[in-house]
């Protein structure tokens, strides 16, 4: 007798990533619309935004990457589609942080630690978001930020989520690589099994 089984479709799951930068884009229509708030209480959005990617990234993002899994699809196919879904969850969490360092004001949250020009430094300083991007980079791929040194207690918490949320997506993706290929395996050794019974 065969096993039916319904396999949900997980085509629009890439549609919905983006989303997870809507409330940033709020926060800075709030940050335009009332500044004196937003400044006495930037300490708290700060803290509610890691807070709020660290739940959404470790209850839904990886989430999907398993579900997405254990979807039967030929092995090539579920992990090209694995390495896809990989490759947009590490692009928005760092878009997401570099966002966040970005609308707390990078230089702000950051002191950069090295000796260039001042003409360098100028330059640096007029490219706000792409010293925040960098360093987003730099934290989520764990290289290190010995360049730019978190000055508030909440800069320090978001370098230490945002590299811990590098570290676990790595293993998260290595580990789905590896159920997906072992499924793989089990399900055509399932299929000889039958076929020689």
């Amino acid at each position: 007798m065969t096993k039916i089984t319904s396999t949900p479709n997980l085509n629009w799951v890439p549609l919905l990533l983006p989303l997870l930068l809507v409330p940033l884009f709020g926060e800075w229509a709030w940050r335009n619309q009332s500044p004196l708030f937003f400044a006495e209480n930037r300490e708290v959005f700060l803290f509610a935004d890691i807070v709020y990617i660290v739940l959404v990234r470790l209850m839904f993002l990886d989430v999907m990457l398993f579900l997405f899994s254990r979807v039967p699809h030929p092995l090539h196919a579920t992990l090209i589609r694995i390495v896809a879904l990989y490759l947009e969850i590490t692009a928005i969490t760092i878009i997401y942080f570099a966002l966040l360092f970005y609308l707390f004001d990078v230089f702000q949250l950051f002191h950069f630690n090295a000796s260039i020009g001042a003409e360098n430094l100028a330059s640096i300083r007029d490219h706000s978001f792409l010293t925040a991007l960098y360093i987003s980079t730099v934290i989520f791929t764990t290289l290190g930020s010995g360049d730019w040194v978190p000055q508030t207690l909440n800069a320090m918490l978001g370098v230490s989520v945002e590299a811990i949320l590098g570290v676990v997506q790595s293993g998260v993706f290595m580990a789905i690589v590896i159920y997906a290929h072992q499924n793989k395996l089990t399900r055509v050794a399932s299929a000889e099994h039958d076929h020689v019974s």
